[in-house]
């Protein structure tokens, strides 16, 4: 249900999730040595209704920030960014405090005119990222891929909400597996409510009113911080029988993370899950295998002919090429889900 929500709202362009203060809170204290004497820009912001924008300005002094920059788009679309009452896009800037009373007051706040919609890869936009030091918003879920790749070119540090789903694009496992981007602290539960006027369809009884529940939301990141050095704790020995080998590829199935073997030196299929506690000086990510391209050109080529692999689907339709499978107990072909390949360091 989840997944077909958040292809629903790809589809219609429904990007309008607006992060709740208290997530961005308990995401943004792990980064506090990150943002001293650095320029935030938050540019998939409405500072109407933004708390991104609301976050830094009251917590410009704390931060010891030297700069806050927050662009507005106008758009006519409700579904993308603002909610399409902007009479014209502009960009605030903060610089802090100026009567000491510790709070940003809207003669402080300077307000100027864009040029253009204010989309973030606009030419104006992208004048304004090249000021700043980090990056962090929620940016569109269908433009998720495009974002990125702006902060890669222009080598930006950032923050940022997406899907988990993402880890498994093709142009962005690369990132997680070089080590360029990783995974934050994350929402509780692995969920974030979302203020937002689109229909609730999540089956979890949690619902917030006036909120969307989206599963498998992350937050991304290439500030470093203290769990992604924290090592998982292994207890489980390796028994042949309880790991079974795939079929295509040289490596045991793992089923959860905290299964993971202490004593099994050769490669290792992990759900995507696995990701949230990845160290990278406890393991290197070999792969992933995922039923796509994207498995094939990370090395998840099936170790099987193009004829095999008929064979495979005619017994389950599930199974593509570049999807790991195994055979059970019972010799029945089993289909995986994304796999993270992983080898112990």
């Amino acid at each position: 249900m989840v997944k077909r929500t958040i292809d629903k709202a790809k589809e219609a362009k429904k990007d309008e999730f607006y992060t709740q203060l208290e997530d961005i809170n308990n995401e943004l204290r792990h980064y506090r040595e990150h943002f001293r004497g650095k320029t935030v820009l938050c540019n998939c912001d409405d500072p109407r209704v933004s708390n991104f924008f609301t976050y830094f300005a009251y917590n410009f002094e704390f931060l010891g920030l030297k700069k806050l920059i927050t662009t507005c788009y106008k758009n006519q679309d409700m579904d993308l960014f603002s909610q399409g009452t902007s009479e014209q896009a502009v960009y605030l800037i903060y610089e802090g405090d100026k009567n000491g009373n510790h709070i940003p007051d809207p003669e402080e706040i300077g307000i100027h005119p864009l040029k253009g919609d204010g989309d973030f890869r606009s030419a104006e936009c992208i004048e304004l990222l090249k000021e700043a030091d980090i990056v962090v918003t929620n940016p569109p879920f269908s433009l998720f891929r495009e974002f990125v790749a702006l902060m890669m070119e222009y080598e930006k540090k950032f923050l940022i909400i997406g899907h988990q789903n993402a880890l498994s694009y093709k142009e962005i496992f690369p990132l997680i597996q070089q080590n360029k981007m990783w995974l934050g602290y994350g929402f509780k539960g692995g969920a974030g409510h979302f203020i937002s006027n689109y229909e609730d369809t999540a089956t979890a009884s949690n619902h917030k009113e006036g909120m969307i529940r989206v599963s498998g939301v992350q937050w991304y990141t290439n500030l470093d911080h203290k769990k992604r050095h924290e090592d998982i704790i292994l207890y489980k020995t390796y028994i042949p029988k309880e790991y079974p080998h795939y079929i295509n590829y040289e490596a045991i199935e793992v089923s959860k993370t905290e299964l993971i073997p202490m004593d099994y030196e050769g490669i290792m299929g992990v759900p995507i899950t696995f990701m949230d506690k990845y160290n990278p000086s406890q393991f290197e990510i070999i792969g992933i295998g995922n039923g796509g391209e994207l498995g094939v050109s990370c090395g998840v080529s099936a170790n099987l002919t193009n004829e095999e692999c008929e064979a495979l689907f005619k017994e389950d339709k599930s199974f593509r090429k570049g999807k790991l499978c195994y055979r059970d107990k019972n010799n029945k072909l089993v289909g995986c889900y994304a796999r993270i390949l992983i080898r112990k360091k």
